[in-house]
């Protein structure tokens, strides 16, 4: 079975916290792993490999539409085609089974009589095994594919083809149509999903996971950039980067990596962004995980992990096509990497979570671990926040020093009196060697251009916002690397930067609490407005956003973007607090 590829903008997501599936605009669900995150593919046509479940019209003239159901990840395709209007409401079972995967699906006519085709085809690690073993009861199949068990309801009349399942159906206006998709790499129940118990339990358990979020500019899409952070968190572990591997930054660049692991910079993000509006369960996830790895691992913190907290796996090429213009891969290089920055923003999640009174013994003992190992290793050169050569980065060292400004308002007399001049000391040498002759940041000692990621630091509380430095920093990046109220991380060379990759719209976030906390809220409300519109129907942001073509870029979604829209719409709402 072969799925039509669609800019990534028309995708949306479905997910549970403990895995994601990612559905296209002809109702094609082309990516799928199982039973978690960065396990196999069942589902794998995103990269151009076999396995797929699509509910799509027969027509060929219909006008497609979709979107969320407010505050979850109940996905709504909808088609208008000349004969009626049709819509088939898509989620996964919440709160996921660490085990199973149960994929929802009801298809309702709205009006007329319309046409469709569903197909079913289940392909276990990366394609390599069909379905096997298929058999029918009633309109429930069963099968197999590898280790994976597999059971279809609501499929009476579906039929074998090549190795797949195919049903046709035609509805007419009022007519409703379910479809229950189990999948388990062990046994399954004896008894099946109840499609009725299934979504009156998923729609009650997104209402209550997802916060009203009323104190924001945008409360809407802060309900659904929670509702997307919340489903890519495994309940009480790690929040992925990304649902997806290997979609290309830019064609043909070799610029693909796998995000479906826990990046300890992104979670802390996360956690500092839902903080902005209240002590809400995604706080305590973050600060959870990140307590636990730092208790564990200390100054040798890695800076990504598995969900479960397991190590990242060695990058490896998959044996698929690749989604256009991108190849693919599994695992990622960023395991050994050493990134300094990672204590800082650990320390500035315990901040945070402190400043709700949300720190036990356990949380102490993490945050007296970060410190200290950004005295013993706060002089070595690190990867960075973009993760490229080692260098001693800017923006690290400030970061560490904002983390420990802000774990010290929370800590008792002296040892706050330790950690500020801990964070003095720092900024000190980063004064003495990283200033550049405007009198701006720069990235490195020996690297004199300006950074978007040096925003940040005056953000974060590292120096004030009065500081010369931050002033002059935030002028230069304006004025270097903004284009049209977007803005790319630094400029790789002579080229325009739409042509050395695509802009960050993380950094546009953080431009936005830049000139909010300049008092210039004119401006910071044009880059908030202008980096939360970049996406299609289903509202998912990527890392990067293509200027000149409207395209998202790179894998889908990324969850820091989404948690730097949540923390920017709340702070935006009221004055900036010092």
């Amino acid at each position: 079975m072969e799925f039509q590829k669609h800019v990534l903008r028309e995708y949306a997501l479905l997910a549970d916290g403990h895995r994601g599936a990612v559905v296209g605009p002809r109702g094609d669900v082309v990516w799928l792993c199982l039973p978690r995150w960065d396990s196999d593919a069942v589902m794998s046509g995103l990269l151009g490999g076999p396995g797929g479940y699509a509910v799509t019209p027969t027509a060929t003239d219909y006008v497609w539409g979709g979107h969320y159901e407010d505050g979850s990840l109940v996905w709504r395709n909808r088609w208008v085609t000349t004969a009626g209007v049709l819509e088939c409401r898509d989620a996964l079972a919440f709160p996921g089974d660490p085990k199973r995967a149960i994929v929802l699906r009801q298809i309702i006519c709205h009006r007329g009589s319309v046409r469709i085709e569903v197909s079913l085809d289940v392909r276990a690690g990366f394609g390599r095994e069909s379905m096997t073993r298929l058999s029918r009861s009633g309109d429930t199949w069963t099968a197999s594919s590898g280790e994976l068990r597999l059971r279809w309801s609501g499929a009476t009349e579906a039929v074998r083809r090549r190795g797949a399942l195919h049903l046709a159906l035609t509805l007419t206006a009022g007519d409703q149509h379910d479809l229950v998709l189990e999948l388990s790499e062990g046994g399954l129940p004896d008894e099946r999903v109840n499609s009725g118990v299934a979504w009156a339990e998923t729609e009650s358990a997104w209402r209550r996971a997802v916060p009203r979020l009323g104190a924001t500019v945008a409360p809407r899409d802060a309900r659904q950039a929670y509702a997307v952070l919340r489903g890519m968190t495994a309940p009480g572990a790690g929040m992925v980067a990304a649902a997806t591997t290997s979609l290309p930054e830019r064609a043909d660049a070799g610029r693909n990596y796998d995000y479906r692991y826990a990046w300890i910079r992104d979670q802390c993000f996360a956690g500092q962004a839902v903080a902005a509006d209240g002590a809400h369960e995604l706080l305590d996830d973050a600060v959870s995980f990140v307590s636990s790895r730092l208790l564990e691992h200390g100054s040798d913190l890695a800076p990504a992990y598995t969900v479960d907290g397991g190590q990242v796996p060695e990058q490896v090429d998959l044996d698929l096509p690749g989604y256009p213009g991108g190849g693919a891969v599994r695992g990622n290089w960023v395991r050994s990497q050493f990134q300094l920055d990672a204590f800082g923003e650990a320390l500035l999640l315990l901040g945070a979570a402190g400043a709700h009174d949300h720190l036990d013994t356990e949380h102490w003992r993490a945050a007296e671990a970060a410190v200290r190992a950004i005295e013993q290793r706060g002089q070595d050169p690190g990867a960075g926040i973009w993760e490229t050569q080692e260098q001693h980065w800017t923006h690290s060292r400030l970061i560490g020093a904002a983390g420990l400004r802000s774990i010290a308002r929370y800590a008792p007399i002296q040892q706050a009196s330790a950690w500020n001049g801990l964070a003095d000391t720092l900024v000190q040498r980063v004064g003495a060697d990283s200033m550049h002759r405007s009198g701006r940041w720069q990235r490195s000692p020996t690297d004199p251009r300006v950074d978007a990621s040096l925003l940040l630091p005056a953000i974060r509380g590292a120096v004030p916002a009065g500081d010369p430095r931050t002033r002059a920093t935030l002028q230069a990046v304006e004025e270097e690397l903004a284009d049209d109220y977007v803005l790319y991380r630094f400029r790789h060379d002579e080229r325009p930067l739409n042509e050395a990759e695509g802009a960050f719209l993380v950094c546009g976030f953080h431009m936005a609490l830049a000139q909010h906390q300049q008092g210039n809220e004119t401006e910071a409300l044009r880059w908030f407005e202008r980096n939360r519109t970049a996406c299609g129907s289903p509202g998912l942001l990527t890392e990067e956003f293509d200027v000149v073509q409207r395209q998202l870029r790179g894998n889908l979604p990324q969850a820091f973007v989404h948690a730097l829209l949540l923390e920017a719409g709340s702070r935006l709402a009221t004055p900036w607090v010092v």
